[in-house]
């Protein structure tokens, strides 16, 4: 399979190994070793400090993906903390974007401007310096879709297959490291069968259902490897579950006080009674911590049985469906659309964590001068479209349009890359808690480097594929 594009090379333009694409290259190049200087060996929060712990333990301490805590203990291993892991996830993306020249038949100088400006985006600068599986998921999902369209560039032979297992390895990591990482393998399966749809719609199911069975059985095979003695991966899935059915219940309840709540009243009345007094207070659509300063609602959200509350929750959700989706509305826009974007989370640098964690993983808690002149430098774009999930679902949208309209394999998998971080993005309105910036991640990577793609050659060019 190979491209043909009519027309000669339109001025300002060159070939992948040309000037305009070691200029792209470059800028890119230059980015991440900025990122490197400023943020090496990482920035670690709350979630990352206890990450590092379980892989360095190689025990289960928490609900988060094991998958995760398993790389950061392989770093830790291999250089005692992140800095290994950090090299890799940044090479990770790196490389992907660096690829994309070799998608397209000429390299416009735009892709160089525009490698230099995301480039200096906080979304590379600084996040890709922040040790958090969101970055990681966002970074894998990238990297897959970049290697399905090389698979359908590829004239066959080796290449072709070497791509293809490559997107499978980031895609089934991709669908382990984050909870509702399955989207992105759907999104990927579907592409697939659109690729390959002028060999007839039953060759496409069969390939999109194919390649999904495949990435599913080796995410499967890779988490059944990865797990550390004495894991309960059940444990960690009911847990998860659980805070979002807490939250869910005490959302609706707090938009409507009279909403019956039975089943809790049945399997522990008191907890009925102090939910309804408190929910007013203790539920926040900013985030589920709030319920943390009401110790007491808490606890009687955990003291009732499990199946209380998910029938609790079903009942909610099917027979109040205004007073749910009223607060699923709510706690979507304050993680879509940022309304304090000071109160999400916008910026992390240097090292917080349980001290007890801290102390045994041998970190300081704190911040430097460098993270702090990071910190400034990343909020001067705190009321811009840099910091906007809105804007770049925008761009997304777009782009994707554009890249359908084109058509070529490439520019397909490209498509369905921008598809899988909206839809990704649009899952948090079923299961968001909190507004954190980090949540929506791959929604801003997966249209900067669909942005990126699109100015290697901005035109709407048809390609045309010979056999």
């Amino acid at each position: 399979m190979s491209l043909m594009v009519g027309g000669g090379e339109a001025m300002g333009e060159r070939r992948p190994g040309s000037s305009a694409a070691l200029a792209y290259r470059a800028a890119l190049a230059a980015g991440f070793v900025a990122m490197l200087v400023l943020s090496f060996p990482g920035h670690l929060t709350y979630d990352s400090v206890t990450q590092l712990a379980e892989g360095r333990a190689n025990a289960q301490q928490s609900w988060g993906p094991a998958i995760y805590a398993w790389v950061l203990g392989l770093s830790d291993r291999m250089g005692g903390g992140t800095g290994a892991y950090l090299l890799a996830s940044a090479a990770l993306l790196l490389v992907s974007l660096w690829s994309l020249p070799g998608l397209r038949r000429r390299t416009s100088w735009a892709a160089a401007a525009a490698a230099a400006l995301v480039a200096a985006t906080p979304a590379v600068v600084l996040y890709q310096g922040i040790v958090w599986k969101d970055v990681l998921f966002a970074n894998l999902a990238v990297a897959g879709f970049v290697a399905l369209a090389h698979a359908g560039e590829a004239r066959g032979g080796a290449g072709r297959w070497i791509a293809l297992a490559l997107a499978a390895l980031a895609l089934a990591l991709a669908s382990l490291v984050r909870q509702n990482g399955l989207i992105v393998v759907v999104i990927a399966a579907l592409t697939v069968g659109l690729m390959v749809r002028r060999r007839g719609w039953v060759r496409a199911a069969l390939a999109a259902a194919g390649s999904s069975a495949a990435v599913l059985l080796l995410a499967l095979a890779i988490d059944a490897a990865i797990q550390p003695p004495n894991a309960d991966p059940g444990r960690r899935t009911d847990t998860g579950l659980r805070i979002l059915l807490h939250y869910d219940i005490l959302g609706a309840v707090a938009r409507d006080p009279t909403i019956p709540l039975p089943h809790i009243d049945a399997a522990n009345p008191a907890a009925d009674d102090l939910i309804r007094a408190k929910a007013g207070l203790a539920y926040s659509p900013e985030r589920v911590d709030q319920l943390e300063q009401h110790p007491d609602v808490r606890r009687s959200f955990w003291r009732t049985p499990a199946p209380a509350i998910r029938a609790q929750w079903l009942e909610v959700a099917s027979q109040h469906p205004g007073a749910y989706l009223g607060h699923r509305l709510e706690a979507f826009r304050w993680v879509f659309l940022t309304p304090r974007l000071e109160r999400c989370l916008p910026v992390a640098v240097g090292v917080e964590g349980v001290p007890a964690q801290l102390e045994t993983l041998g970190l300081t808690a704190g911040q430097d001068a460098n993270d702090r002149r990071l910190a400034a430098y990343a909020l001067r774009f705190a009321d811009t479209p840099i910091y906007s999930h809105a804007a770049y679902a925008l761009l997304a949208m777009v782009l994707a349009g554009l890249f359908l309209v084109r058509g070529g394999a490439a520019d397909l998998a490209m498509a369905g890359m921008l598809a899988a971080g909206l839809a990704t993005a649009a899952s948090y309105f079923a299961i968001s808690i909190a507004c954190d910036y980090r949540y929506l991640y791959i929604l801003d990577l997966t249209a900067l480097t669909g942005l990126l793609y699109f100015a290697l050659d901005p035109s709407l060019r048809r390609v045309r594929r010979s056999s």
